[in-house]
């Protein structure tokens, strides 16, 4: 028999949010989905994060935005999109004929915005979440400068959670001294769930030309390089929050979705996996269910948060024993 792969990774919400499995695709590495449609059985995936929507179409940053480096690569994109008013004209309606769910990931310049970007997405048929990207490092006004302050992350969340009801997943930036921080004050406003993580800064040097391979010099690194780091700031964060957490970061088989359940995750996010194989989110999730079975275990939440310690015994049930 099949182990069970269901996760909620909203728990209590309102509209909830049940994967019926907890492989996802990362924002940014799926683009709308519809080219990977016609690739493979989409709806086998537990959900599908869409590239991360502004309110305005953007062109993204100069050429080149990205960079191959040792054991990942370094992106610019700079969010380059068509705009919340096609995303919900367009792509939304396709999105509803679909079984998987789709989660649609919002940046923008100010607080004001996300609360504005909310409030638009609330109630279209095809939108099943918000993942609230307050950490995009390729761009000069918001991302990551809401995202490295608590009080602007909580502020944003708050703003986008009161104009919303679909469950807001936060992502949350690595580049900061306490991930932990963020995350609680973000769930003090609200947050249904955190994604951990988004890249971590770095840059590469063309020996050539002697200047950065990427015009801004700098950009966000991503792959089996950062796995280490998400895996400590998704364990990190599990501990402190009383929400789900979803892993992302150098995920590339069912063993790896392993060790971040195990490390606390409800769930995980496959992206840049994907450039080198389309298939790689199916390819984890086969890996997965694989492993589940051949440990035994029936249910995948039996895993979910099994490295993480064991809570503290209160000190009169020691001393009522």
């Amino acid at each position: 028999m099949a182990p069970n792969l269901s996760v909620d990774l909203a728990p209590g919400h309102k509209t909830g949010l049940v994967l019926p499995n907890p492989v996802m695709t990362a924002s940014g590495t799926f683009s709308w989905g519809f080219e990977f449609a016609k690739q493979f059985d989409i709806n086998r995936l537990g959900a599908v994060v869409s590239k991360g929507v502004t309110p305005l179409p953007r062109a993204g940053n100069q050429q080149p935005r990205v960079a191959e480096t040792p054991g990942g690569m370094l992106n610019s994109i700079g969010l380059q999109n068509v705009g919340l008013d096609k995303v919900i004209d367009e792509f939304a309606p396709q999105w509803a004929k679909w079984e998987v769910p789709v989660i649609v990931n919002i940046a923008a310049d100010t607080i004001d915005e996300f609360g504005e970007m909310a409030a638009a997405l609330d109630g279209i048929p095809g939108v099943a979440a918000i993942e609230l990207n307050i950490s995009c490092p390729n761009v000069d006004i918001g991302g990551i400068e809401i995202g490295q302050d608590p009080e602007a992350s909580a502020r944003a969340t708050r703003a986008a959670v009161r104009n919303t009801d679909l469950p807001v997943i936060v992502k949350i930036t690595p580049n900061v001294t306490d991930p932990v921080a963020l995350a609680l004050a973000c769930e003090a406003e609200g947050a249904a769930a955190f994604c951990c993580i988004n890249t971590v800064l770095g840059m590469a040097i063309d020996l050539d030309r002697r200047r950065p391979v990427l015009p801004r010099a700098r950009g966000g690194l991503s792959g089996p390089a950062i796995k280490p780091i998400a895996l400590r700031i998704v364990y990190d964060v599990a501990r402190a929050v009383s929400v789900p957490v979803v892993g992302c970061g150098g995920i590339r088989t069912g063993e790896d979705a392993v060790e971040f359940l195990m490390a606390g995750a409800s769930a995980v996010q496959v992206g840049t996996a994907i450039f080198a194989n389309p298939r790689a989110p199916l390819d984890v999730l086969e890996g997965l269910e694989a492993w589940l079975e051949r440990e035994g275990v029936a249910d995948v939440r039996e895993i979910i948060g099994c490295a993480l310690p064991a809570p503290p015994v209160p000190a009169a049930s020691v001393l009522g024993s």
